[in-house]
């Protein structure tokens, strides 16, 4: 779709670049609506998420003691950076044969996602209408966002995955009794009347750190998707000045996108490292 004179008016182009596809096969209008699933942030992700495995999979077995081609060589590099973040932050080397490569794992996966923003706003989209035109429906209705980590639910699901592996660790390495003592004697001491004040103060640190982990990563990606949806819409106005205004603009946001994409997906592992890391110290 083009936000032109015969075409869609830019309310209706924004809104329709920011409807799911999903099970409604409509706008969902409710805020949290836990019976319906956006399939194409479950498409995009899984996909992108098998892509990661699999090039960490071709890199590990190419890798030679040899002179390293461009691919293993910076594949390793990227291994490098973050087994040295991992060592740095959780201490315990029996943790960081798992901490080490789900960190690695999470980066170039958040990366790819992040990536799809850089794809032409209306290029993927167009496609699909015209798959979903040619099968009978309406192209209308044909509503696609490629950008997994600009849908909330993925980035809140990696969040909580995190959170999850974060009371896994709180329990191995602290014990079922000495994690329940941490919860009721930290942070303010260990005197009964302070027990509901510390574990209400647990919760909150807890939900705090999932919520802002995910909203974090999704704010800055809904944000640049956004952007590139607006500015996709100066080269509908059919005029010059429109078009070479898409162009520069479009050109300079994506230069300055590639620096955001990689950073989030940097700053997510990072918070991951240092969420399991905190499980494995003691109040």
């Amino acid at each position: 779709m083009a936000a032109s004179a015969s075409g869609p008016t830019a309310s209706e182009y924004v809104i329709h670049h920011l409807t799911h596809l999903n099970t409604l096969g409509e706008p969902q209008r409710a805020l949290a609506d836990f019976t319906v699933f956006n399939i194409d942030t479950l498409f995009f992700s899984i996909t992108l998420g098998v892509l990661t495995v699999y090039l960490l999979y071709r890199a590990a077995q190419q890798a030679t003691s040899g002179v390293p081609g461009r691919f293993q060589g910076f594949v390793e590099m990227l291994v490098e950076l973050v087994n040295e973040q991992a060592k740095g932050i959780v201490h315990n080397p029996e943790s960081r044969k798992f901490v080490a490569p789900l960190a690695l794992t999470v980066f170039v996966w958040i990366f790819w996602m992040n990536f799809m923003d850089l794809i032409p706003v209306d290029l993927l989209p167009r496609i699909w209408a015209g798959i979903y035109a040619a099968a009978g429906g309406d192209p209308h209705h044909a509503y696609l966002r490629v950008v997994p980590t600009a849908d909330l639910n993925a980035t809140l699901g990696m969040s909580i995955g995190v959170l999850l592996i974060t009371l896994y660790y709180n329990v191995k390495i602290k014990g079922v009794g000495g994690w329940v003592h941490e919860l009721f004697t930290a942070p303010f001491g260990s005197h009964p009347l302070l027990y509901p004040v510390n574990f209400a103060m647990q919760l909150i640190e807890f939900v705090a750190k999932t919520v802002s982990h995910g909203m974090r990563l999704f704010g800055n990606l809904y944000a640049g998707e956004l952007i590139f949806i607006l500015i996709a819409m100066l080269g509908g106005t059919a005029t010059v000045l429109g078009f070479i205004g898409h162009v520069i603009a479009g050109s300079i946001w994506a230069i300055f996108h590639i620096l955001i994409i990689i950073l989030q997906a940097f700053i997510f592992m990072m918070l991951t490292l240092v969420y399991i890391g905190q499980a494995h110290e003691a109040h």
